[in-house]
């Protein structure tokens, strides 16, 4: 899979994607980041790629004749599985589904909002707009990070082990099941008797129980 992330600052990517899974997966040739500088499509002698808003207003907003150039610049070159999706606090609300739906793909491409937006006219050459919760941040870069993150881990074979993916929070619908490790006993504190106990059918139910008991309690939304 490849991801293009077009940015005004891909100096802030460079970090986050350079260790444990993804720099493995990077590494083995499952999966190709790359960071597309907006500003490389920019207006004139100091690449300008925003104006002031029509209408008057605060701020200003990333040019339609930049930001899709390098869009069309980004695309395949030839036919493939493909979406485009700007990072939006006014977008759909990214979920777990999301992640999974895009990790399919041949080719995501992100673009990194800025200022106080981007020109209307780039929706013409996009899927959709995402948005990673109901608060404003100062770029996209954040959000483009959380998106590459979650959809990496559920390309086949960077976790190792598949079901890994499919055991986690959100995964069913539910929040995850708590987990222990060793020691046995910490603080006067005991691991439950049932994951002690061999039987994986028990302890396959006991997991369900507390999946549900942690989703009325946490998170009851997801139940209705």
């Amino acid at each position: 899979m490849k991801i293009t992330i077009l940015t005004l600052f891909p100096e802030m990517l460079a970090g986050p994607f350079d260790h444990s899974i993804i720099k493995r997966a990077r590494e083995d040739g499952k999966l190709t980041i790359e960071y597309v500088h907006i500003r490389d499509f920019g207006i004139g002698t100091h690449k300008m790629a925003d104006d002031k808003p029509y209408g008057g207003g605060v701020g200003m907003v990333l040019r339609a004749d930049v930001v899709i150039p390098a869009i069309q610049k980004s695309k395949c070159s030839s036919a493939c599985n493909e979406k485009i999706f700007l990072m939006d606090a006014g977008g759909e609300k990214f979920t777990q589904k999301i992640a999974q739906d895009l990790s399919i793909l041949d080719h995501l491409i992100l673009i990194c909002g800025h200022y106080e937006g981007v020109d209307e006219r780039v929706v013409e050459y996009i899927d959709g707009k995402i948005s990673i919760g109901d608060y404003i941040l100062t770029g996209g870069e954040l959000p483009a990070m959380v998106i590459t993150d979650a959809v990496c881990r559920l390309i086949p074979g960077i976790l190792g082990k598949d079901d890994s993916s499919k055991e986690e929070s959100f995964s069913e619908g539910l929040l995850e099941y708590p987990h222990y490790t060793r020691p046995e006993i910490f603080d006067e504190k005991k691991v439950p008797e049932i994951l002690l106990s061999g039987n994986h059918s028990k302890i396959n139910e006991w997991r369900k129980e507390q999946q549900i008991n942690r989703t009325k309690k946490i998170r009851p939304d997801l139940l209705s």
